[in-house]
């Protein structure tokens, strides 16, 4: 009969999850040990480091990731970046090893309340019942993580488990797609055929249906223009496309301003509508009309205004776009861009960001945790092909750099660049080590404003004044702190030295960080 151990890999190999990320303990050596040959382990020198990785290479391969974390620190080292998935919804399946059930009542060092720990950002926690429980656990956690909405799943479970006997567990196929209500398409058609200005919000849960194309055929059908989500953590369109108008921003006043020229508003696979500093005012105006479609009850449940509408976001759009006759509008006009920004000493974050849109090839995915940067981003940089985009919906710091590192592993043959805070860089700087481990080139780009400048931009915002503490990074030489994790850069402090030093670090063959010194001034938050 075969152990647990040995029921599991071979599960893990029908369910094509034989890259497992981790950062190893004692409790879970049991499942490590004679690791196979045709399974690969990423080893992360921090847990949190560990999660985002995983969760970029999920976003880079569309399939659930296999997590190992150690016992209670461990996990709670994760807990901050197991927030970030959630809000993601990363199909995840994280492990965590539990001490030995035979003196676990006896609480030894290391015995942990995982399952309660995990429990409020996963959509299952769970330690098996039984050690034979193991592998049929497992299968579960990957069905739930894949099943809409996607997300994390835990495990806990214990070290003397793995060398328990137990028969063997095949995979089984589920089908993890459901329709939205027929009736409700042809109600939400109606009100876009009849609309005299409609108008798309595009979310990250088109990306997840893997819906890019199909949205933009309902969009070009409609002829309508084409926002995206306030803090969408995967591009949902084409930003380069002539009917896309921006990013909404987060304060509801603002998008209900930026949504009244519309009559219809058709919100795909996102929110309605995220927020973050409070300013007051309609959903939308009074008469717009406002449609829903998400695959996440939860987040229909919640939305402030409209009609919402469960199911299948791929479906759903291209039913819309079946029952849709093709528009007589004329198509609005593309936007003109900007002028470009001129270079100064110190240069402005909008030049890094033009530069950044000329230097790097079409194909490029950027992992952008530029925090108060990122309006300049976006001005900027207009990724135009699927899987282009990562971003964290949960707000929080250290992400990026580990997502970026874990999506150049899943996709080696696209560049990939991390714009990153200088405040942020430092949540997860032991990234670097792993992408140069593992031969991951990623281009990381740190904006150096030195200083917490999103939170300069809120206290300013909010009219708090000048009397924060803390809020100053300082002097980090953040091209040292590279080096000795095994990562070459340079700084760049002139605006003519800039697109030269991201040629270089573009075409280094291996990971590569730029210290770009901005101008400090504190942007407008809502801008």
């Amino acid at each position: 009969m075969a152990t647990v151990r040995e029921a599991t890999l071979d599960l893990l190999r029908e369910l094509e999850m034989t890259t497992v990320f981790g950062n190893p303990g004692s409790t879970e050596l049991p499942f490590l040990k004679d690791f196979p040959d045709d399974f690969r382990y990423v080893l992360g020198l921090q847990e949190a480091t560990v999660l985002s990785m995983a969760e970029g290479y999920a976003r880079g391969t569309g399939g659930a990731v296999l997590v190992n974390l150690h016992t209670g620190p461990g996990l709670g080292n994760a807990m901050g970046n197991l927030v970030t998935a959630w809000h993601n919804k990363t199909p995840l399946v994280i492990t965590a090893g539990q001490q030995d059930r035979r003196h676990i009542a006896l609480e030894p060092l290391l015995t942990g309340n995982l399952v309660e720990l995990a429990r409020p950002y996963v959509k299952r926690s769970h330690e098996p019942y039984r050690a034979q429980d193991v592998p049929g656990e497992i299968h579960r956690a990957y069905h739930t993580a894949m099943q809409n909405p996607r997300g994390p799943v835990f495990l806990s479970i214990p070290m003397n488990d793995w060398d328990a006997e137990a028969e063997p567990f095949a995979a089984r196929e589920v089908s993890h797609r459901s329709a939205p209500d027929p009736e409700a398409l042809e109600r939400v058609a109606r009100a876009l055929t009849e609309a005299r200005r409609p108008v798309v919000v595009a979310g990250s849960g088109i990306a997840r249906a893997d819906a890019f194309h199909d949205a933009v055929a309902l969009a070009e059908k409609l002829r309508a223009e084409v926002w995206a989500d306030p803090n969408s953590p995967l591009s949902g369109f084409p930003q380069n496309h002539p009917l896309f108008r921006g990013h909404l921003v987060l304060a509801q006043k603002k998008v209900a301003e930026l949504l009244a020229p519309y009559d219809v508003v058709l919100v795909i696979g996102a929110p309605v509508f995220q927020y973050y500093p409070y300013v007051p005012g309609p959903v939308v105006e009074d008469g717009t009309l406002l449609f829903h479609v998400t695959d996440d009850p939860a987040e229909a449940h919640r939305a402030a205004a409209g009609v919402s509408l469960v199911g299948d976001v791929k479906l759903a759009i291209r039913q819309l776009t079946e029952l849709l006759p093709e528009a007589t509008r004329q198509p609005p006009p593309a936007l003109e861009p900007p002028a470009a920004p001129e270079a100064t000493n110190p240069m402005s974050v909008d030049y890094l960001m033009h530069a950044i849109s000329e230097v790097c090839p079409e194909d490029t995915v950027f992992a952008d945790e530029s925090a108060s940067s990122k309006p300049a981003f976006h001005r900027w940089v207009r990724p135009g092909k699927p899987g282009s985009y990562i971003t964290s919906a949960a707000g929080g710091l250290g992400f990026c750099l580990p997502a970026s590192v874990g999506m150049k592993l899943a996709n080696p043959d696209r560049p990939v660049l991390c714009v990153v805070g200088d405040g942020s860089i430092m949540y997860s700087v032991q990234a670097l080590w792993s992408a140069a481990r593992y031969g991951a080139n990623v281009l990381v780009v740190v904006v150096n404003n030195r200083g917490y400048s999103i939170l300069k931009a809120f206290r300013d915002s909010v009219g708090i004044g000048d009397t924060v503490p803390g809020l100053d990074v300082g002097d980090v030489d953040y091209v040292r702190v590279a080096d000795g994790l095994g990562v070459p850069g340079e700084t760049v402090e002139k605006a003519g030295d800039l697109s030269g030093a991201l040629e270089r670090g573009l075409n280094a063959g291996r990971p590569y960080l730029l210290d770009v010194i901005v101008d400090p001034k504190v942007p407008t938050l809502l801008s």
